[in-house]
């Protein structure tokens, strides 16, 4: 085992966290919500203003952290998790939207000089590349959530046996497979309207 300088402990969910900041975790914010909403039935029954109080701020902190779990934010084929953690997007997801954007011209183009072969050629390529960036954002959806659990599961066990270059390794293993998952989730509900 190595030392390193830097402070870490384990959040809820198992992951280590460096000088003492919280990770986002899923995980903590669904216990977090069942732990405000039982809190708050508490308050309810008993007419406790506080216990109702405590409540709606666990409630606010669970909210934040599903929030901050789920964020990522895109530039191109590049996703980036709040805690840094950044991925590519599956090369099919990469030359999809490259060709739905080139048929997507070539219909213009193709409208604009009354050319129907050009405008018929770009509807073809704009469908082909929505195929294929379909697949690849299942691609990356599913590859994400593999890595997610083999990442969680190695890094308990390597807890368990304090191996912390091992349980680094997972807990990367992990966050690549969030920021992965999160990645297709963010284009695939962006393309459905939601």
């Amino acid at each position: 085992m190595s030392s390193d300088s830097t402070n870490t402990h384990n959040n809820a969910g198992g992951a280590p966290v460096a000088n003492g900041q919280q990770s986002s975790s899923t995980l903590k914010s669904y216990i977090d919500s069942a732990s405000g909403a039982v809190q708050s039935a508490v308050g309810a029954i008993t007419g406790n203003p506080a216990g109702q109080s405590t409540a709606e701020r666990t409630k606010a902190r669970a909210d934040a952290e599903d929030a901050r779990s789920h964020g990522v934010a895109k530039v191109g084929p590049f996703a980036v998790l709040s805690s840094g953690t950044a991925t590519v997007d599956d090369q099919n997801r990469r030359d999809g939207s490259w060709n739905q954007t080139v048929g997507s011209a070539k219909e213009a183009v193709g409208g604009l000089v009354g050319s129907q072969e050009l405008k018929n050629r770009g509807a073809r390529q704009n469908e082909e590349g929505k195929r294929q960036e379909a697949q690849g954002q299942l691609s990356d959806l599913g590859g994400g959530i593999v890595d997610r659990a083999k990442g969680a599961v190695g890094n308990a066990a390597s807890a368990i046996v304090g191996d912390r270059d091992e349980q680094a390794r997972y807990q990367q293993m992990h966050d690549a497979g969030k920021a992965q998952q999160r990645s297709a989730e963010h284009d695939i509900q962006k393309q459905s309207g939601a």
